[in-house]
């Protein structure tokens, strides 16, 4: 068997891993939950379950991004990439290893810890750089559990005009909002309820996750961490965390009235990511039917954002070689995705 790249993007959250055969198709999609913050030992986890899932026989290449240095586990980015690098180096023994160092490219895992500052937090630079080489342009809208990157493209390049998160922030190409597990207090500050608007309680109650489980949008493996409360992820017991946002129990509507606040404040995100669009999409780089590019647990909202702008939809999955991987597929895992595509390149 030729050898097969993996892609591997090291979050904080969660783990995702992409095994790509000679001809660009997926073998293996791997997402595992991995709470970085609580310890290094949720990665070597992680790490284990990919290796069990990886299609044999060896030998992989390995390609590896990652967003996980930011952690308040480490002291900073710095410590952060050298502690990641050095976990993939032990775990991935003689097998051949390149980091991912945003517009620096691939490097050796020894030059990755010098370069630090280019490895964090790169992992959208990889979904961006191969849309850029398929598409002539368009906006990449990559929404995860925790975050959603906007990154315009075009004749070939990114151009994005941030490169770091502090950068990306200020241009507005990096909202801290997903899908799953961003707190409803930092989405909206009220909400309508039974005729008149509430403030919403600043407590961790509950998660857009609630939210689009409510919508009955969120796939299942979108929301791997525990909920807001530690409880169950169903319909009623999202809609008690909802309630609780509000100061009430569950009792005080049915299930269609917490479905109504759900679908508000699914508008309120969607607004939020409009407005940042907008003013993207104000640079003029980017003729008017170039296309939205979804990607990420949360594309449904990017194909939801395209419609109201007008514009052609791409879902990120269309970029690679038909497979029979099921869910989650390569544009919930975009970054790991195109860091072996883009690997298997060089």
């Amino acid at each position: 068997m030729p050898e097969t790249w993996i892609g591997w993007d090291l979050g904080g959250a969660n783990l995702k891993a992409v095994q790509l055969d000679a001809a660009g198709r997926a073998l293996e999609v791997v997402q595992v939950a991995c709470p970085l913050w609580q310890g290094v030992e949720h990665l070597h986890a992680g790490i284990d379950r990919v290796l069990e899932r990886l299609v044999d026989p060896r030998p992989h290449r390995h390609a590896v991004t990652m967003t996980g240095e930011l952690a308040d586990l480490f002291e900073g980015r710095n410590q952060g990439v050298a502690t990641l690098v050095s976990v993939m180096r032990e775990r991935l023994g003689e097998e051949p290893l390149l980091i991912y160092a945003g517009a620096a490219g691939f490097v050796d895992p020894a030059r990755a810890v010098d370069l630090a500052h280019q490895v964090a937090s790169a992992n959208w630079m990889a979904s961006a750089a191969l849309a850029a080489s398929i598409v002539p342009e368009g906006l990449l809208i990559d929404i995860g559990s925790t975050t959603t990157d906007l990154v315009p493209f075009a004749e070939g390049a990114v151009s994005a005009w941030g490169t770091t998160d502090h950068e990306r922030l200020r241009h507005g190409e990096l909202l801290y909002a997903g899908v799953g597990r961003t707190p409803l207090m930092s989405l909206a500050q009220r909400a309508p309820f039974d005729g008149v608007w509430v403030p919403l309680m600043a407590e961790h109650f509950a998660t857009t996750g609630d939210v689009y489980r409510l919508t009955g949008e969120l796939p299942d493996h979108a929301d791997l961490l525990p909920s807001a409360d530690g409880r169950e992820k169903t319909p009623m017991a999202s809609a008690r965390r909802l309630a609780r946002m509000l100061g009430l129990d569950v009792e005080a509507a049915d299930q269609q009235g917490w479905q109504r606040l759900a679908e508000y404040l699914a508008e309120v995100q969607l607004q939020g990511l409009m407005e940042a669009s907008a003013c993207l999409l104000s640079r003029g780089e980017l003729v008017a039917q170039a296309p939205i590019l979804g990607a990420g647990v949360g594309r449904f909202l990017a194909r939801r954002l395209a419609e109201r702008l007008g514009r052609p939809y791409i879902g990120f999955e269309s970029l690679f070689a038909p497979s029979e991987v099921g869910a989650p597929d390569m544009a919930d895992c975009a970054p790991a995705a195109a860091l072996a595509r883009l690997a298997a390149m060089i």
